[in-house]
């Protein structure tokens, strides 16, 4: 039954889409590729219609934003807004979870998933690695696609970067911290490490954490004796990537550009046929490093092995 849904949503002129958190800057930016034809970066066939706000009053960056967004998607590009996550379900045929705060992420979920219907997870996925792996409980069994993605692992650099198959790399980028998500790298950093993830691909068995002045600098060794590096900038920083081969390296070009088109080419095809182009394994493994990181932070710098 679930398959068949998938074919007749994939059939229909347009994929109606719902949006749950109005507080982030990208249901704007989404909105913008998905919904105007005259965008010259515009993606046919699928369209946000409806929106549940959410947000959180305990984080400015979130109290401060979620109306402003929610009323301009409303009044400028016609989206209905529901007072509840089960009234938008029944208009839409998949959803972005977009909440800014990754706290909201699971009792959301646990709303969307009676939906029956394929979520997309913006970062974080969620703010602890319990909370990661109770959404892929409940996902497996409700038997609801998901997926979850930083921008970052489709830029161009990063995706330059990881055809190069190397033995190592060091990647960077903006990680101020957040005081309510209790994986701190969660927040921001998740960005850089995402993209590591994108270069090295999943195996990572111990990382270490060292704090110091205006950055975090995690390193962390593969299962196959492969080494990674990433650095956390405070407060904010350019993100970018050196890779080691053989006989030389790459870096990627200074302050590199991107965009949020190669992410949603890859979100649609996915709301269509229900299946993650990043397995879910990944993610979850990209959260028990960022746990391993909290372990070791907390221990003053020791090694952590990902639990």
């Amino acid at each position: 039954m679930l398959a068949s849904f998938f074919v007749m949503a994939a059939m229909a002129a347009d994929l109606r889409l719902g949006i749950v958190g109005t507080d982030t800057s990208h249901v704007i930016a989404f909105t913008k590729i998905l919904n105007d034809p005259a965008n010259p970066e515009h993606i046919p066939g699928a369209k946000v219609v409806a929106l549940y706000k959410g947000g959180s009053p305990d984080i400015e960056s979130s109290a401060s934003r979620v109306e402003g967004y929610a009323k301009e998607l409303a009044e400028k590009w016609h989206i209905e807004v529901l007072p509840e996550i089960s009234a938008m379900c029944g208009k839409v045929d998949a959803v972005f979870l977009e909440s800014v705060d990754g706290r909201k992420h699971l009792p959301q979920f646990r709303e969307l998933v009676k939906c029956g219907k394929p979520v997309f997870i913006d970062k974080p996925l969620a703010s602890t690695l319990a909370d990661a792996r109770e959404i892929d409980r409940l996902a497996k069994q409700a038997k609801v696609p998901w997926f979850s993605s930083s921008s970052l692992r489709y830029a161009t650099y990063v995706t330059e970067l990881a055809a190069t198959k190397p033995q190592g790399a060091i990647t960077w980028g903006p990680g101020p911290l957040e005081e309510h998500h209790q994986l701190d790298l969660s927040w921001y950093a998740v960005h850089p490490i995402e993209a590591l993830y994108t270069i090295l691909g999943p195996g990572c068995e111990e990382v270490t954490r060292r704090v110091g002045a205006n950055a975090d600098e995690i390193t962390c060794r593969w299962k196959d004796g492969r080494m990674g590096t990433v650095r956390a900038l405070r407060p904010y920083g350019d993100y970018g990537a050196v890779v080691f081969l053989e006989k030389t390296v790459k870096q990627s070009p200074p302050a590199p550009k991107f965009s949020y088109l190669s992410l949603l080419k890859e979100v649609i095809p996915f709301f269509q046929t229900g299946k993650p182009p990043v397995p879910n394994e990944v993610t979850l493994e990209m959260f028990a490093f960022m746990d391993a990181a909290q372990r070791s932070k907390a221990a003053g710098g020791a090694p952590m092995k990902l639990r």
